[in-house]
C-alpha cells in the first residue's frame, strides 16, 4: 500500500471517528468533541484524547496521549488495540471494520425512546442486529459451516440471536428459535433492515417451522453486503448462495439481496465497473439475470453471469465438491480476475 493510499484509509475512518472509537476503544468514552480513554490499547483512563470531528486545530481521527505525548491517526489505534505487528494486518482489519454496517446514530438531543419499535420497521430491524452477538462459536457458525461455508472472513454484518421470536400466522402464539440475523445496508453501510434464519439450536439444520426465513425493513435496493465494493463485485439472490461463492473468491466483494425481486433492483456503488450475477437456476433466478444485465448495460457496467451446475451456489459446493465447485466458477470469471481474485484464493 502507498503512503497516498494509507493516507485515504485513515481518512476513510476519521469520518466515522466515533464508531472506530466506541469499537477499538470501548474502555473510553465520549467527552465533548472528542473520544477520551487512557491509550491506544484502550486502558481505562483519560489521558488519551481522540479528535471525532474536523476542527481548526486538525481533521478528526487525531489523537494526543497526554502522558506520553504520543499521537497519531485510527489506524495506529487499530495496530495498537488489536496488537498487531504487519501493516498489511492493519489495513486489512482497517478494511474488515469499514466494510461493517452501521446503525444511525440517535440525535444527540433525544433519549432511545423505550417504546417497542413498529413491527417489521427498519428501527425494528436496528434494534434486533443491536441485540444479537458475533456469529464465533455460535450455532450460526456451525449452520454455516454444516452448508460447506467455512470462509467467514468479513461477516460483521451476520449476527446470533438464541431466542428470536417466530409467529407461524397472525393469530398462533409466539415461539422463539435460535436465528441467524443479517444485516441489510444501504450503499453508505447504513442499516435499512434485517434478515432472520431461524436454526436448530445446534445449528446443524434451519429450524422445523413452515416458515425459515423472514425479513424486515426498507430492503429495496438493498443488500446483505460481505467486503468493500471498488470496481468489481458479485451479487446474488440468498446469503448462503453468496456465502458459497465467496468459498471459491473470498476477496471479491459480494452482496446478497435475498430474493429474486430485490437481486434485479440491487443498486450500484458509483465505483462499479464489473458486475458478476450470482444466479440461482430457476424461472425467478432467470427473470432476475435478465432485468439485472439490462440495468447494467444502461450504467455503463460489464454484467457477467455466474451459473451453478445445479438448482444454486451452495448446492453445488455441498453435493459437488469443493474443488468441482471452484473449477466451475474459474471459467466463468474474466481472465484478469482470475489473476486479481484467483490467485489470492490459493
Amino acid at each position: 500500500m502507498t503512503r497516498l493510499d494509507a493516507s485515504d484509509l485513515a481518512n476513510r475512518l476519521g469520518r466515522e471517528a466515533e464508531a472506530v472509537c466506541r469499537h477499538y476503544l470501548g474502555a473510553g468514552h465520549r467527552q465533548g468533541n472528542y473520544w477520551q480513554v487512557g491509550d491506544a490499547r484502550n486502558a481505562p483512563g483519560r489521558s488519551m484524547f481522540v479528535r471525532l470531528k474536523a476542527t481548526a486545530k486538525g481533521p478528526a481521527g487525531k489523537w494526543t496521549d497526554a502522558a506520553t505525548g504520543e499521537h497519531g491517526d485510527l489506524l495506529d489505534v487499530i495496530r495498537e488495540s488489536c496488537g498487531l505487528i504487519d501493516f498489511a494486518d492493519v489495513v486489512a482489519e482497517a478494511r474488515t471494520f469499514l466494510s461493517l454496517p452501521r446503525p444511525e446514530p440517535a440525535p444527540a438531543t433525544k433519549k432511545r425512546p423505550s417504546t417497542p419499535a413498529p413491527s417489521g420497521s427498519t428501527e425494528a430491524a436496528r434494534r434486533l442486529f443491536a441485540m444479537s452477538q458475533p456469529i464465533g462459536c455460535t450455532p450460526v457458525e456451525a449452520y454455516l459451516r454444516h452448508r460447506g461455508i467455512a470462509a467467514l472472513h468479513g461477516t460483521g454484518n451476520l449476527r446470533f440471536h438464541p431466542r428470536c421470536y417466530y409467529r407461524p400466522d397472525d393469530h398462533g402464539p409466539t415461539e422463539t428459535w435460535p436465528a441467524m440475523i443479517a444485516a441489510v445496508t444501504n450503499l453508505r453501510g447504513t442499516i435499512t433492515g434485517a434478515h432472520r434464519t431461524w436454526i436448530t439450536p445446534d445449528g446443524s439444520d434451519k429450524a422445523p417451522i413452515d416458515t425459515q426465513r423472514k425479513a424486515m425493513g426498507d430492503l429495496l435496493g438493498h443488500a446483505v453486503r460481505f467486503g468493500i465494493a471498488g470496481e468489481v463485485m458479485a451479487a446474488g439472490e440468498g446469503i448462503e448462495s453468496v456465502l458459497s461463492a465467496r468459498q471459491a473468491i473470498p476477496h471479491m466483494a459480494m452482496a446478497a439481496a435475498l430474493s429474486a425481486a430485490h437481486l434485479a433492483a440491487i443498486l450500484f456503488p458509483e465505483t462499479l465497473r464489473r458486475l458478476y450475477i450470482v444466479r440461482d437456476n430457476d424461472p425467478a433466478g432467470d427473470s432476475a439475470r435478465d432485468s439485472l444485465v439490462d440495468r447494467a448495460n444502461t450504467a455503463g457496467i460489464e454484467a457477467i453471469v455466474l451459473s451453478p451446475v445445479l438448482e444454486d451456489f451452495n448446492e453445488d459446493l455441498r453435493r459437488l465438491g469443493i474443488d468441482a465447485f471452484r473449477a466451475n466458477l474459474r471459467v466463468q470469471l474474466a481472465p484478469q480476475d482470475v489473476a486479481r481474485f484467483w490467485l489470492e484464493a490459493g
